[in-house]
């Protein structure tokens, strides 16, 4: 009898478990992925107990976007704008604008140079956010750089990822605030201001100086501010990365989005203003140096990043090419570029023999030998390859923060930026050409049921990790 009603309480918890999940659901107007929604699904079904509090800690990937928007409409744009323009408009991203003196970093020193450099131009602000600041060489000499600003006037101001300080301790920020400067931390693990939402990270890399001015300039790209990351640290050989410098126009879109994520950080709950009134301009058409941001997360109402990939893909007529750390994408995604490559345009994906992260590694199998057996080439970097980029034939560059897998595309904050000139295509494609030079080939084989076994596991439990 004790076992009939135990049994009988556990499936009441069960359905009034269920039956959350799918008010919360309804109410807060979450669009999951199918293999996401199961998940979570057969996890609360089996482990009530465990998967309830989980959901409502993490199971929320999106907030209400911000009504108040400097993007123009859609309908400004001229009918004859490329693909890539009218996607990116009809996701609700800005508009693309000038650019001017892009610089692409061939390697770390010169990325270092340019980011010290950088700052020691600022005149009166500095805003910079990052997802690692780590206490070694290369981030004490930011953080003396940024102090020696702070003290001589200038607005200092450095984002921080809540759980991107616990992973890499970072150095002693209390210098900075002593000198003036303003340190915040974006959504703590334990103290989320997002109900929901405390598996929300903010990746988001980019160092704005001046912004608002003639003079506004933006260093980007997927680099951390920690010592592999640039020239190595301790004998070392320093990962392959990515990162750029650019000013103009378009500059004023990234610190429209730094006000936004830093306004979520302190906790305020309105639109915040931006630094400095972005121009109403008509869209440009890309017959001039133009770019736009590509801002992806739970502040955009759409999966931008993923919704222009998969077009990207299905666009695509001679070559699409990919540089990513972890390569992880979901069905759709991965289908659009197995079918791309099945119709003749050349893939080509970068990504590292062995990266940082084995569970990743773990996870990647399945569709690295899709892509493979699709035909698509893959290139497997001797040492860790950090850089995340997409090209697309000669008219989309992609470069900025995003990784090729779940975490990236569709819980994280992150920023590309989206150039349509064929000269940056091409500059970003020679710097891709350029790395792969010591890459090897990756041949696909079928797995042992063991791994096989192993891989499904990965990819099913961390469907939110």
């Amino acid at each position: 009898m004790a076992d009939i009603s135990w049994f009988t309480l556990h499936g009441l918890i069960v359905v009034l478990a269920v039956l959350a999940y799918v008010v919360q659901s309804r109410t807060d107007h979450v669009r999951r992925q199918p293999a996401a929604a199961i998940a979570w699904m057969l996890f609360i079904v089996f482990v009530p107990y465990l998967a309830l509090p989980a959901f409502w800690m993490f199971g929320t990937r999106k907030r209400p976007r911000p009504q108040a928007s400097q993007t123009p409409p859609a309908s400004r744009v001229k009918a004859q704008a490329p693909w890539a323009v009218g996607t990116l408009l009809a996701l609700g991203q800005p508009a693309p604008q000038p650019y001017t003196h892009l610089s692409i970093h061939q390697n770390g020193q010169v990325a270092r140079e340019s980011l010290l450099a950088l700052i020691g131009r600022a005149q009166q602000s500095i805003d910079l956010c990052t997802f690692i600041l780590r206490r070694d060489a290369l981030g004490e000499q930011v953080l003396a750089a940024l102090s020696a600003k702070a003290r001589a006037g200038v607005r200092v101001r450095l984002l921080i990822d809540g759980l991107g300080s616990l992973m890499a301790r970072p150095p002693d920020l209390n210098r900075l605030r002593q000198a003036g400067g303003v340190v915040t931390l974006f959504v703590s693990p334990l103290t989320s201001p997002l109900p929901g939402r405390t598996n929300l990270r903010n990746h988001r890399k980019l160092v704005l100086i001046d912004a608002g001015t003639a003079d506004a300039r933006l260093w980007c790209g997927g680099r951390n501010l920690g010592a592999e990351y640039f020239e190595g640290a301790s004998g070392l050989p320093p990962w392959v990365d990515l990162s750029f410098e650019l000013g103009g126009p378009v500059v004023a879109q990234t610190a429209d989005l730094f006000e936004r994520d830093w306004a979520l950080a302190v906790g305020e709950r309105g639109l915040a203003a931006p630094v400095a009134a972005i121009p109403e301009r008509p869209a440009i058409l890309p017959t001039e140096a133009s770019a736009q941001v590509v801002a992806s997360g739970p502040d955009q109402s759409a999966d931008t990043l993923h919704a222009l990939l998969v077009s990207a893909a299905y666009r695509a007529q001679h070559r699409l090419v990919l540089s990513t750390p972890y390569f992880v994408p979901d069905p759709s995604l991965l289908m659009a570029l197995c079918l791309a490559s099945q119709r003749g345009v050349q893939i080509d994906l970068l990504i590292p023999e062995r990266s940082n992260h084995r569970l990743s590694d773990w996870a990647r199998g399945r569709a690295l030998r899709a892509l493979a057996h699709a035909g698509g080439r893959v290139w497997l970097t001797p040492g860790m390859c950090h850089a995340k980029l997409v090209v697309v034939d000669d008219t989309l560059a992609l470069a900025g923060s995003a990784n090729l897998d779940g975490r990236s595309l569709f819980l994280n904050y992150e920023v590309m930026l989206a150039f349509h000139t064929a000269d940056a295509a091409q500059r970003f494609t020679a710097w891709f050409d350029a790395t792969r030079r010591d890459a090897k080939r990756f041949e696909a084989h079928e797995p042992g049921w063991l791994r096989d076994v192993g891989e499904g596991l990965i990819l099913w439990l961390g469907f939110q990790l």
